[in-house]
């Protein structure tokens, strides 16, 4: 056979049977480095006591053993997927990890795919080799090679008929049109060159990855953020990486792709997820969210909010103080309260000055009253006498419950949940009455936002916490002392004629040491510990459907990532949410200037160009000057539209449904409806379709799914059925994006059921 340009050839069996026992090689020392790990591992955990840095030192290897049987374990699939041959070097094997031989000077066995020796297996073209002759595709099921593809790069020898525009066609393709599992699928063996540039940016600075429908987003930002843990693994694996999705459902469905690629230790959370203690799932309408959203309404109305709480009597208050009635003047709380004011501290923490002052010009009060010389002379009390006073004002209970009531301790989840549930205080916050709710209703992903803002306002006065510490280390260090003194006085009389000194505890560790052998040591990941902590500062934060997120969203995100190392990935004409981004420079000026920089992938691998054809009519009339990704296959299969009676909406459904299930098993179906319909059309389809899903947490792994767009952000279906795609348009001010969303989830078919006439954008179909 006369090789051509990137053509791609088949193997013989030599060349097979040659690479599987290449690939037995490889497992056998995976296997052999997995058992050595598992027996330190194993060793480690029998180990005990020792001192405070021991253990410390101890708890650190147990989590590099354990963080290195999980990166075996997870690449039993897949482990080898290429080779690639050189004029004037030895073959290279890519694969999910890297391998070396027992002797470490020796070749790689396997370089990681992350690796810059790797990177030619995504770059190399018949034009721009970099060296490379021959690229080879392993196709692999377990352990057992099921087949090989390869490309050759001479392009001596070509005929100018290759592909320039994709590497490692045939396997891309054949990716690309298998059938979906309910399970994203990582794409390390077919990235492409625009997405290994992404891929591949350095960890400073603000990266935006704009792409239409299809360029592989979302995996690019998975994959990214697997090569910034191999790439800057020591800073990283401190700090954490968080990855934010738009739903529970999405991060479910991409759930797999980091653990296939070795790395475990991410953060993947909602916008609901973020202020611990809260998982925000209630939902509310668009225009209510995009009020929480807007940051020039919020953050006044929150500040005033937290300052209405501040408060001073009319006149005076009255309380019981050793038995006499104590008066405290509206001025005396006053000026209490602007002392607070000035010290710019949050609220809770500012506090003690509150009580500080307060206290202090009651002291005065009574110093006044008591102690006035009846001659007209000098105050009789002493200093000593008043700070007795102001100790006992410290400690009267009636006391410190006016002062508690004038200024409170309070929690961020208290004052949202009290603004937003009372008109009076709406109004005096300064917000519009449409934000008022039911006392029963849940936390939505909007008030996320608003509670991290007031947390900051609030702030945590932290004294009482450290002062139980310090009580609790003390009663520790007594109880010790005990435990010691009774050893001691336990030990046999026997020996005291003996003059050899026998060494006892006591003798070798005292009550504060003893104490601090046995304190806890944290074993949690940084993703586990970030989760618990608001005020956790992460080392590089993705955030997929960007274009979505609220201003008081990327304020929360960039206080959580003050570096501001961040890959945001979306695209604009997709945003749906009111508050949501039309541009970047709306999303990154007021953080970064102009400091951040923006990559636009170009090439639609999922959506075929029939599909396209039908979501390019939408997107011009999204915005003219938009122009669609390229698709790189077509399907074979027209896009079609079909009006049926209201009445009879479910059955036709039901029907296609099912024709649509029989052309893509074992794939999946999507049908994306109106918020209206959710509910009645996914009871119907439910009973009639066995193993369909439906609801606000589908399960993707079903083979039908009915679902909202909202709900579908970011998935991918063999098949989709968008139904009433009026209504779909309708529904919010940016219903057009919406359609364009929905019909761009389908990887290879795409139906229109609609009950009225087609809107204009779909008249391509009618």
């Amino acid at each position: 056979m006369i090789a051509r340009k990137g053509a791609i050839l088949s193997s013989s069996n030599a060349d097979v049977d040659s690479e599987q026992a290449y690939l037995t090689a490889l497992y056998q020392r995976l296997d052999q480095l997995r058992e050595q790990a598992d027996g330190r591992l194993k060793a480690i955990l029998l180990e005990a006591g020792g001192t405070p840095q021991g253990r410390t030192q101890r708890e650190a290897t147990r989590s590099h053993y354990a963080e290195q049987l999980a990166q075996m374990n997870s690449v039993e699939n897949g482990l080898c997927f290429g080779r690639l041959d050189f004029s004037a070097d030895v073959p290279r094997y890519i694969g999910r990890i890297g391998l070396f031989a027992e002797d470490r000077d020796q070749d790689p066995l396997l370089i990681d795919w992350r690796a810059a020796a790797a990177r030619p297996f995504y770059l190399a073209t018949a034009v721009s080799p970099e060296g490379v002759t021959r690229r080879r595709h392993l196709r692999t099921r377990g352990r057992v090679l099921t087949g090989v593809d390869d490309e050759v790069l001479d392009i001596e020898s070509g005929d100018g008929t290759g592909r320039e525009d994709v590497t490692g066609e045939a396997a891309l393709l054949s990716a690309l049109t298998a059938n979906r599992t309910g399970r994203m699928r990582d794409i390390v063996e077919t990235i492409q060159a625009e997405q290994d540039e992404v891929i591949r940016s350095g960890l400073a600075g603000a990266l935006v990855v704009q792409g239409g429908p299809g360029t592989g987003k979302t995996a690019v930002a998975l994959h990214r953020a697997a090569y910034l843990l191999y790439t800057y693994r020591q800073q990283l694996t401190r700090s954490g990486v968080l990855i934010l999705g738009p739903n529970t459902t999405f991060l479910r469905y991409i759930s797999q792709v980091l653990p296939s690629l070795a790395e475990t230790g991410v953060l993947l959370a909602t916008l609901g997820d973020m202020f611990p203690g809260v998982r925000a799932r209630a939902v509310e309408p668009g225009a209510v969210a995009a009020l929480k959203g807007d940051l020039e309404l919020m953050l006044p109305a929150l500040e005033n909010a937290v300052a209405d709480r501040q408060t001073v009597p009319d006149d005076f208050a009255e309380v019981d103080h050793d038995g006499y009635p104590l008066r405290i003047d509206r001025t005396v709380l006053e000026d209490a309260r602007s002392a607070a004011r000035r010290t710019g501290r949050p609220h809770n923490v500012a506090r003690a000055v509150f009580v500080t002052e307060a206290i202090h010009q009651l002291s005065q009060q009574i110093a006044d009253r008591i102690g006035a010389d009846p001659l007209g002379g000098d105050n009789l009390l002493s200093e000593a006498d008043l700070a007795e006073t102001r100790r006992e004002l410290r400690e009267d209970v009636d006391v410190q419950q006016a002062l508690f009531d004038f200024w409170p301790v309070l929690t961020p989840r208290q004052v949202l949940r009290d603004l937003l549930t009372d008109a009076g205080r709406l109004e005096s916050a300064g917000l519009p009455p449409a934000l008022l709710r039911d006392e029963s209703a849940g936390w939505t992903p909007a008030d996320v936002p608003l509670l991290d803002e007031l947390a900051e306002l609030l702030g945590v006065d932290d004294t009482l916490k450290v002062r139980e510490q310090s009580r609790q280390r003390k009663a520790a260090i007594e109880y010790a002392e005990g435990v010691l003194e009774i050893v001691e006085g336990s030990r046999s009389l026997d020996f005291e004629d003996v003059e050899e000194e026998i060494l006892s505890a006591i003798d070798v560790v005292d009550a504060s040491a003893f104490v601090e052998r046995h304190e806890v040591i944290d074993t949690r990941t940084a993703a586990e510990r970030a989760a618990a902590d608001r005020t956790w500062v992460f080392g590089h934060v993705i955030v997929d459907e960007a274009q979505e997120l609220s201003p008081m969203a990327w304020r929360l995100l960039m206080r959580r990532c003050p570096s501001r190392s961040m890959t945001a990935v979306g695209d604009v004409a997709q945003t749906s949410e009111l508050s949501g981004s039309t541009t970047w420079d709306q999303v990154f000026e007021p953080y970064v200037a102009q400091r951040w920089r923006l990559v636009e992938l170009s090439v639609n691998y999922r959506t075929p160009a029939e599909v396209m054809t039908v979501a390019g009519d939408i997107l011009a009339a999204i915005d003219p000057a938009l122009r669609p990704p390229r698709s790189v296959r077509s399907a074979g299969v027209t896009p079609w539209a079909r009006r049926v009676a209201p009445e009879g909406l479910a059955e036709e459904l039901i029907a296609d449904v099912r024709k649509e299930a029989g052309a893509v098993e074992p794939g999946r179906v999507g049908v994306l409806v109106p918020a209206r319909l959710e509910s009645s059309l996914g009871a119907e389809l439910v009973a009639a379709v066995p193993g369909a899903a439906v609801g606000e947490q589908p399960d993707l792994l079903n083979h039908v799914v009915l679902m909202t767009v909202q709900q579908a952000k970011g998935l991918e279906f063999d098949s989709v059925l968008v139904v009433c795609p009026d209504e779909i348009i309708a529904e919010s001010p940016r219903g057009l994006s919406d359609l364009y969303v929905a019909v761009t989830r389908a990887t290879q078919r795409l139906g229109i059921l609609h009950t009225g006439p087609l809107p204009g954008v779909l008249s391509s179909l009618g």
